[in-house]
């Protein structure tokens, strides 16, 4: 049940002022085509709108960290932990289901976030933000089973079309991302080797290399909690 007492014209607001507590921004949103796929809403009924959260940057990890200082230190995956509980309380208050990216089933997610944003993929499969570069996330998203007013897309220039020399492409050891794709074994494999260490503990150097959002690189241990995670390698945070 609901406890916002608010109206529907004013709701992306308060959503984004609850979001701001958790280090967490509100990444627009869109209503539902009568004549398409709908996940459930808090109801059990197709929803029909959604609102994406994530992060921008880095704003996101002191109250990651604050968290985690008060949990088990044998949660298998803390980062996403942290995102439902956080996530979840917002929904909860706002009356409406969250849902992550890794819930099963899946959600097209960044079909969603590409809907909501205007943005296109990189090179590397991120999609690319106009002021964040490759330095952004998406936690969640909340389902509502109202309508719910938030503004269209800018459709922002796509970055990446105005990059030539596109060093993305030219940084990895070994060559993982090209424009045939991702060679998700020979990273895996490198990441997990003694020669990787450069990538487990400070970041894929593909995505360091991208000139643009630098301001809002994350920060170290934030990238090798991620590598980690890829690489299935035991991290203590």
């Amino acid at each position: 049940m609901s406890e916002w007492g608010g109206t529907g014209e004013g709701l992306p607001g308060e959503i984004a002022s609850a979001l701001s507590g958790h280090g967490l921004i509100l990444r627009g949103g869109f209503v539902f085509g009568e004549d398409e796929a709908r996940p459930q809403g808090l109801s059990g009924a197709p929803a029909t709108a959604v609102l994406l959260v994530g992060q921008a940057g880095a704003t996101h990890w002191p109250h990651f960290l604050r968290w985690r200082q008060s949990r088990s230190r044998e949660i298998a995956d803390p980062l996403d932990s942290w995102s439902r509980e956080a996530i979840g309380a917002v929904a909860e208050f706002f009356g409406a289901r969250a849902v992550l990216p890794s819930d099963r089933p899946y959600l097209p997610f960044q079909q969603w976030a590409m809907r909501a944003e205007g943005l296109k993929p990189s090179p590397l499969g991120i999609l690319m933000h106009p002021d964040y570069g490759l330095w952004h996330a998406y936690r969640g998203a909340l389902l509502f089973d109202v309508e719910v007013a938030i503004e269209a897309p800018r459709n922002p220039i796509h970055l990446c079309d105005l990059c030539v020399g596109k060093p993305c492409l030219r940084s990895c050891p070994v060559d993982a991302h090209s424009e045939a794709g991702f060679a998700y074994g020979d990273c895996l494999r490198h990441v997990r080797s003694p020669s990787g260490n450069a990538c487990l503990t400070g970041g894929c150097l593909d995505r360091n290399a991208c000139p643009h959002g630098q301001g809002h690189r994350y920060p170290a241990e934030l990238q090798a909690l991620h590598m980690a995670a890829f690489a299935g390698a035991a991290e203590e945070f």
